[in-house]
């Protein structure tokens, strides 16, 4: 009896490893957010890129246990809008976006709108190997190792940065999946 238990626990965690990875992607996310919200930028910066890590060995575990799932893709998505979606865009906002009022906040939602819009794609379209557009993860990272370059750059810069990756997530070239 022990051992009969022993083996659903095995085989329930496995089936759901996967998602549970693309939980804590969606947790840090969350936690990135409210670190802007407090004014912690630094410690929002790491928590994106910890949830990266973590949205990477998601799918990985998917493929080395066999679950992918629809609901896992779902799920995967909704976490991606918003540890690489919303995270980043608050970060960039409250690093230097502010300062530009409305063009600042469009630019901020914009950015969120095509990483959405990107999502949605993704998850309507048979890929075969290869992304349509760039990303969002990438594009969440890109965003948020933009921060660290505040002090480096002029500040219209990141208007540009945010319009051009924005872009590219909606664009409709391909990469070949890594």
């Amino acid at each position: 009896m022990l051992t009969n238990v022993m083996d659903m626990t095995i085989r329930l965690l496995k089936a759901n490893a996967a998602n549970f990875l693309t939980l804590i992607n969606l947790g840090l996310g969350g936690f990135a957010i409210i670190a802007c919200i407090n004014g912690q930028l630094h410690l929002s910066l790491l928590f994106i890129f910890i949830a990266a890590l973590a949205d990477r060995f998601d799918g990985m575990t998917a493929r080395k246990f066999h679950i992918e799932s629809e609901l896992g893709k779902q799920l995967d998505s909704m976490s991606d809008i918003i540890s690489f979606g919303v995270a980043p865009a608050l970060l960039l906002y409250q690093g230097i976006l502010h300062m530009f009022g409305f063009p600042g906040i469009f630019f901020t939602i914009f950015y969120i709108a095509c990483g959405a819009f990107r999502l949605a794609r993704f998850n309507i379209t048979d890929n075969n190997g290869y992304f349509t557009g760039l990303p969002i993860t990438a594009a969440g990272c890109l965003l948020t190792l933009s921060y660290l370059t505040i002090p480096y750059l002029p500040s219209h810069s990141f208007i540009l940065i945010s319009f051009l990756l924005s872009v590219m997530m909606i664009s409709t070239f391909t990469m070949k999946k890594v």
